[in-house]
This record gives C-alpha cells, structure tokens and sequence, in this order.
C-alpha cells in the first residue's frame, strides 16, 4: 500500500471511530431517536454508519422529508436501499400545504419552511422523537459550522446558535428542557471525506451525482431548487480527484444559498435541516 493510501485510509478509520462512538452514545442517552436520510451522499453514509454501529441494523426509524419536488432518481434510490437494507421508513409530508399551493416558484423560504421543516416538526411531535440524527458537516456551509454534536431545539422548534452547550473532551450530555437534540455524527468531516469513504466501503450512490453531458450535482434538493454544476466526473474516482482541486463551493447549486446571505441562518434557526 502507498504511504499517501496508508494514510487516507487511517483518516477515514479514525473519523469513522468517531462516528460510531457518537451514534451509540445517543443510541443509549436517548429515549426515542430517528434518524433523517435524503438519500444524498452524507446521508446514506450516516445511515451506512449507523448499521456499522448497530451491527448490521438500524435500530430506529428512518425518516425521508418529501416536498412533492424531488427529482425522480431520489424517490428510487431512496425505495430501492430501503428495501434491501431493511429498515423502517418514515416519509413525512404536509399535505395540508402542499394543497395550498406552497411553492418555491411562489416563494422559497416559506417552502423550505412550511414543506421541509413544518414537515418535520409535525412528525416530531406526533412519534414524540426525543433526537434526530443528522449529516450535517461543519465544511458544508457557514452557518453549519456553528453547530455541535449535539444541538438542542428549543419548544417552538427553534435553534438558539448563540448560546450551545460546550462540548469538551468528547463529553456529549444529553440537553434538557428541549423538544428534541439534533446528533451531528459526521460533523467533523469533509466532502471528500464523504467521497473517499462511499469508495472505500462501496457506498450505493444517487446517480444523479455523476456527470451527464458535463453536468452533475454535487447537493441533492428540490427541482426547482437545485441545479448542476459543470463537471465531466463520471466516476467516484473522478468524483475524488475533481474535489482534490475545486474550488467551486459544495452547495454552489442550491438556491437558498444563493438568496440574501442571511436566508440559511434564518432557515436553520426556525429548525430548518
């Protein structure tokens, strides 16, 4: 083995022990988890950690936030893997504003809001989920790099990201006099981390992350929300060697990022994923 391989694949040992710690630490803190899956690349990764701690199952429900709006490659892939590796999916909607009419075309922040996060509070409340994992990365946007390992929500659902609980010596306490705690176990990678470890465990990927007459999608969203970015990367070996050297921010085609700089702040703040 080269030493550069040598060395990725230590990297990845260590970021993955971590992982799985922090998973099975919430497994036995929390009463009732759950975990969120897009069926994005950090996502399923999460979930692929999630049978590695659990020893090949997912001993909580998974939950799938869908819009109406996604592209048809995801509503596939997200059925397909739930099939076969078994686990038991929630898919959340709130039909009562889908039959309003809320829209991106109409207006972008109340769709995240009423279709993805409304969504979600309303399943949070009705199962009683006490912490919700997520794959969130500290590298993947500003306002992420705000979070911590554990992140309480308060009642009305909200983030306060100016006053968290300090996470020291890899002490993870269990919050209180909270709705529920959102469990970042990723947080500490990088999208390459990601990448280099959906290759070396042999990860099944959207395929929409792939190029297609020199566009691919690197952040998976809404259709009308996402558009892709210049790349001829037709392969996780391309994929690796294209991050190697860009410098095009991840979430360049997500419109919400795009928006007024403070639109994911406020959006994460109200609860948003």
């Amino acid at each position: 083995m080269e030493l550069g391989s040598q060395n990725v694949g230590e990297n990845l040992g260590v970021l993955e022990k971590k992982s799985i710690a922090i998973l099975r630490e919430a497994r036995a803190q929390f009463r009732n988890p759950a975990a969120l899956w897009s069926t994005g690349k950090d996502s399923t990764t999460t979930l692929w950690l999630c049978r590695k701690a659990f020893f090949g199952k997912i001993p909580f429900p998974v939950i799938h936030i869908d819009t109406g709006r996604k592209f048809p490659e995801i509503y596939e892939f997200r059925d397909r893997i739930a099939k076969e590796w078994g686990f038991d999916l929630i898919v959340a909607k709130n039909e009562e504003a889908m039959k309003r009419g809320v829209s991106p075309e109409k207006d972008r922040f109340e769709c995240c809001t009423e279709l993805k996060t409304q969504a979600l509070k309303d399943l949070v409340e009705k199962k009683e989920f006490d912490a919700l994992i997520l794959a969130i990365r500290r590298d993947e946007h500003g306002i992420r790099a705000k979070e911590r390992y554990y992140s309480p929500r308060d009642h009305e659902f909200k983030w306060n990201y100016k006053d968290q609980p300090a996470e020291i010596w890899d002490l993870y306490v269990k919050p209180s006099e909270c709705s529920h705690t959102r469990v970042h176990p990723i947080l500490h990678w990088t999208e390459l981390d990601v990448w280099l470890y959906v290759r070396r465990e042999g990860l099944p990927t959207n395929p929409l992350y792939f190029s297609k007459d020199g566009k691919r999608y690197r952040s998976l969203g809404c259709v009308p929300c996402t558009v892709p970015v210049p790349s001829y990367a037709k392969t996780i070996d391309e994929i690796v060697e294209e991050l190697e050297i860009s410098k095009t921010p991840e979430r360049a085609g997500r419109a919400q990022d795009k928006e007024k700089a403070y639109m994911m702040q406020k959006l994460r703040s109200l609860g948003y994923m």
